[in-house]
């Protein structure tokens, strides 16, 4: 439910669903046009739900992406979302059997599981490697310690990524509980990239890392946009509450 900001009014009923998956591929899409190297063309696509889908269609605006390779633990739908996005998207689309084998020679990685065990390890990557971590689940984590330690860590904001478990991100948590790593280990927010505060990518080969919990702010400027589009093209159906 969206709300007018100025009389508290409701303004609009939508799908959070799709605007989550949105907003969500967007905010990576982003991270990989300030990290990911120039000439990134094979894209590790690991999971195959909603946010699988939405990752590899807003990655393949930012980068020249020729080869997606898909990866789940259901091969069956793994095979299904290649097709799909072979319909949408150009390039050569194909499931894959392991993730090790979606990330084996991967310019960019986007993982988008429920993983409890790490589907992100140091051993699979390549130099260089971009890597987009949006998933969550409270038992476990995506990335495994040796890839955080050594990567250029990048998150949307430090205040929520930090935040105490289960807010937080195991990713980075469970490294720092460890005593691998500390919070200055997080090189800069999505915002400092933009403003040109802090550096990004520095080598070819260095491998860098996004990770995202989601912010609410996120969701309240996608509605935003949203609602404009839908105005604009008179798209909808008005309601009036009585």
């Amino acid at each position: 439910m969206a709300f007018d900001p100025d009389t508290g009014e409701p303004a609009a009923l939508l799908d959070g669903r799709a605007i989550t998956a949105a907003r969500t591929g967007a905010c990576s899409a982003l991270s990989a046009r300030l990290l990911a190297r120039e000439d990134a063309t094979v894209l590790a696509v690991l999971g195959t739900g909603v946010q699988a889908r939405s990752h590899a269609r807003a990655i393949c605006r930012v980068r020249p992406i020729r080869e997606i390779r898909i990866a789940g633990r259901d091969p069956a739908k793994a095979a299904v979302l290649a097709e799909e996005l072979s319909a949408a998207l150009e390039g050569d689309v194909r499931a894959v059997s392991s993730y090790a084998e979606a990330l084996d020679g991967a310019d960019i990685a986007a993982a988008t599981t429920h993983a409890v065990e790490p589907v992100i390890r140091r051993s699979w990557l390549t130099p260089g490697v971009h890597i987009t971590s949006v998933g969550y689940n409270p038992a476990g984590r995506e990335v495994d310690d040796a890839t955080v330690i050594e990567a250029l860590v990048c998150v949307e904001s430090r205040q929520a990524v930090l935040a105490p478990f289960p807010a937080g991100s195991n990713d980075l948590l469970m490294p720092i509980r460890g005593g691998l790593i500390t919070a200055d280990h997080v090189h800069a927010e999505l915002g400092e990239l933009i403003a040109g505060h802090r550096a990004g990518r520095t080598t070819p080969d260095q491998i860098t890392l996004y990770k995202s919990v989601g912010v609410a702010a996120q969701d309240a400027a996608a509605t935003a946009l949203v609602l404009a589009s839908a105005r604009e093209q008179s798209i909808g159906e008005e309601i009036t509450l009585r």
